[in-house]
């Protein structure tokens, strides 16, 4: 690699391009030729451990397909490897491994990528502040609490480590379990781990909602359907993006919809009848497209997996700042996925339904946060599940005035 920037450098060929990100910040990653040697390097690299007998596990960056083990992946994240090479103490990194092995077979692949990053953290600690320590065995209470106080007086680069030190604890209990080192499952106590911080919970307005929409439904037509269904719904984005071509049945005059949340269970729900002729004509868009798929909005270059949430991002943000797109406060949107989630939860609670019918309609498993939304909202509407989704898709309809005529067939073939 230093040999090929050398040449690059006397040959005057550039070593970094300028990106943009989503947001306009700008990004010097290295050229693409860079990453033509290190796919070369890493090949080289991969037969020789294959001659070698060396099993995926034992390798320092795991393929996650190759593993012989199933995981919970994320189908609209694209997490493909573990990287272990920035984990500089040897006897850590393999007792790491077994950990992390381990918590692959019962977490999420995202809390997972979140074990490593806090790892990653506490091994450039040790390597700056405690040489001597080389194995997950050597830590006790006292080098943990010695990590707590240079989290809280000296490392800038983090702010609220709430999820990050459970996460820690939760893969040095695992190192413990597979290396049968006892005493790391004694390290924390409880009042070691800061409260959670609780985000502003925000929502959009009315205006709001419908001047995002009136340039959401200009784009192409799929990712029009894809952003309108997600605030019909009121899902999460990534429960949106994995939709199945199966979701919908009927059962006694009614039309379900069947919800495989990625953070949780799956549930089910009665939706209205425009908004199931929108979702069938995603599917069909889909079908006539790209064949038969498991997904109803997928990935273009590979229509097995789902449309991932960068590509939706992207889409989002570039159409907003191309049209100025601004909130009431006069700053540009941004990608608020999320805040349609709210905008729904709130327009729930406006409608006087009970705690535990707003909890079934999100698919959440308990009415702990039901009252973030009834903070948030003060006008009666309707008083049943049947009106409050028939009021759903009327007050959105509204927002799709100004289609252009090549839209108009979204709405008219919907029966929207």
């Amino acid at each position: 690699m230093k040999k090929l920037k050398a040449w690059m450098l006397q040959e005057g060929i550039e070593i970094t391009k300028k990106r943009e990100g989503v947001y306009g910040t700008a990004t010097f990653p290295k050229t693409r030729e860079f990453g033509y040697l290190d796919a070369i390097l890493d090949f080289v690299n991969e037969r020789r451990m294959m001659r070698n007998g060396v099993a995926e596990k034992e390798k320092d960056i795991w393929h996650l397909e190759k593993l012989d083990i199933p995981y919970k992946d994320n189908p609209v994240k694209n997490v493909k490897s573990i990287d272990f090479t920035a984990i500089s103490q040897k006897s850590i990194r393999e007792e790491l491994k077994k950990g992390i092995y381990l918590n692959l077979q019962s977490e999420a692949i995202a809390c997972v990528k979140k074990e490593m990053t806090a790892i990653r953290r506490l091994s450039r600690y040790l390597k700056e502040k405690q040489p001597q320590i080389q194995s997950c065995e050597e830590v006790n209470r006292n080098i943990i609490e010695e990590y707590l106080t240079y989290l809280k007086t000296e490392d800038v680069g983090i702010k609220y480590f709430h999820a990050e030190l459970n996460r820690l604890r939760s893969i040095l209990e695992s190192i413990g379990h597979a290396c049968e080192y006892e005493n790391l499952s004694m390290l924390f106590l409880n009042r070691d781990i800061p409260p959670a911080r609780r985000g502003e919970f925000r929502t959009y307005s009315d205006e709001e909602l419908k001047r995002l929409n009136a340039a959401i439904v200009e784009m192409d037509e799929q990712t029009a359907r894809i952003m309108i269904i997600h605030q019909m719904l009121g899902t999460r984005i990534s429960d949106t993006l994995t939709l199945e071509t199966d979701c919908l049945y009927e059962k006694e005059e009614n039309i379900i919809i069947r919800i495989r949340q990625m953070k949780s269970s799956t549930y089910e729900k009665p939706i209205s009848a425009e908004l199931a002729q929108l979702i069938r004509m995603a599917i069909t868009y889909t079908r006539e497209k790209y064949g038969k798929t498991k997904y109803i909005f997928v990935n273009d270059k590979d229509p097995a997996k789902a449309l991932q949430y960068g590509t939706i991002q992207s889409r989002i943000v570039k159409m907003i700042h191309e049209k100025d797109i601004r909130d009431d406060n006069g700053n540009l949107f941004g990608f608020g996925s999320h805040l349609y989630r709210h905008y729904y939860s709130v327009k729930l609670s406006e409608m006087h339904l009970d705690d535990w019918t707003i909890a079934q309609l999100l698919g959440h498993r308990s009415v702990r946060n039901v009252k973030y939304y009834r903070k948030m909202s003060n006008q009666a509407l309707a008083d049943d599940t049947r009106e409050v989704l028939k009021m759903l898709s009327d007050q959105m309809k509204e927002s799709l005035d100004g289609w252009e005529e090549e839209y108009e067939q979204i709405r008219q073939n919907g029966g929207m």
